[in-house]
């Protein structure tokens, strides 16, 4: 059998569709210059140079993803407002398709604005977003379009920031389906559903995440024997099949019930590491698509 190139595998994936279900978001940036304190109060007063918009959250997953070569099929909610507004342009811009993005007028859309002075320092963070769960309505549509795709698709990735639009209903839901389907499914967790995720094919919390989640303790650098343990546990309350563990600047930790080790990162300098999990979720989506 010959071994896959590089450039084998990303052939592959230009011919795969990942379902993305998720919070989806805007992230907002305001660069400026700070010269000065204000006179009202002990702050800095930023003079604003530019405005940038991207694609957040379950977004940003299907971004990844089209960036990949493959196509994303992006399932989430937004409040009917402006901010829905730039995030459809958004997709649209980036030529990923919006068709199945539904609008609610009982939500607002989740926006995170930051605010970097001087090119790198980020001064502050101001979040609008509607945390609550879906209202009975909502949640039967993002269900009945979920599952007229789910059969389309060769990987779902949950993309769940505890902004509402999942739960364990839905959760349960799509990976039985998917199961049935022989469909991979990654779950990318958070603390509110932490274990609604069982019988997911590849789970994908962070140290701080898992941390939370089994309410055990880890040093740092990590010990390969407490991330052993974490995992079987994860086998023992979940039945997920991979353990997938992000280590922030120590690299990831993976387990597939027979063996565990840690997979080292590169090591930079970056002052703005949001977004990086979901990168990883779309690697990892693409890669169990392609039976890697």
């Amino acid at each position: 059998m010959n071994k896959q190139t590089p450039t084998d595998i990303l052939s592959e994936f230009s011919k795969k569709k990942i379902l993305v279900i998720g919070d989806i978001m805007l992230d907002a940036y305001i660069w400026g210059n700070v010269s000065r304190i204000s006179p009202e109060a002990p702050v800095p007063v930023v003079l604003v140079n530019q405005k940038e918009y991207r694609l957040g959250g379950a977004g940003n997953v299907a971004l990844n993803i089209k960036s990949l070569g493959a196509a994303p099929l992006l399932v989430s909610m937004t409040g009917d407002d402006e901010e829905a507004s730039f995030l459809f342009n958004l997709l649209n811009e980036k030529k990923i398709a919006p068709e199945f993005l539904l609008k609610s007028s009982m939500r607002k859309t989740t926006t995170k604005t930051r605010i970097i002075a001087n090119h790198q320092q980020q001064l502050i963070r101001i979040d609008n977003e509607d945390s609550r769960p879906l209202n009975e309505f909502d949640q039967n549509l993002l269900t009945d379009k979920v599952m007229e795709i789910l059969p389309l698709a060769d990987a779902v990735v949950f993309s769940d920031y505890d902004k509402g639009v999942l739960n364990q209903k839905i959760i349960q839901l799509v990976i039985s389906e998917a199961r049935r389907l022989h469909i991979p499914t990654i779950a990318d967790p958070k603390k509110d559903n932490f274990f609604s995720y069982q019988q997911a094919t590849l789970f994908k919390p962070n140290l701080k995440e898992l941390q939370e989640g089994l309410q055990m303790t880890f040093r740092r650098p990590v010990v390969m024997e407490e991330l052993n343990a974490a995992a079987n546990k994860l086998f023992e309350k979940m039945n997920i099949d991979i353990a997938f563990i992000t280590l922030s600047d120590e690299g990831i930790y993976v387990n597939n019930r027979e063996s565990g080790k840690i997979i080292p990162s590169h090591k930079r300098n970056i002052y703005d590491v949001s977004g990086a999990g979901d990168t990883v979720s779309a690697v990892a989506a693409l890669s169990m698509a392609c039976g890697l």
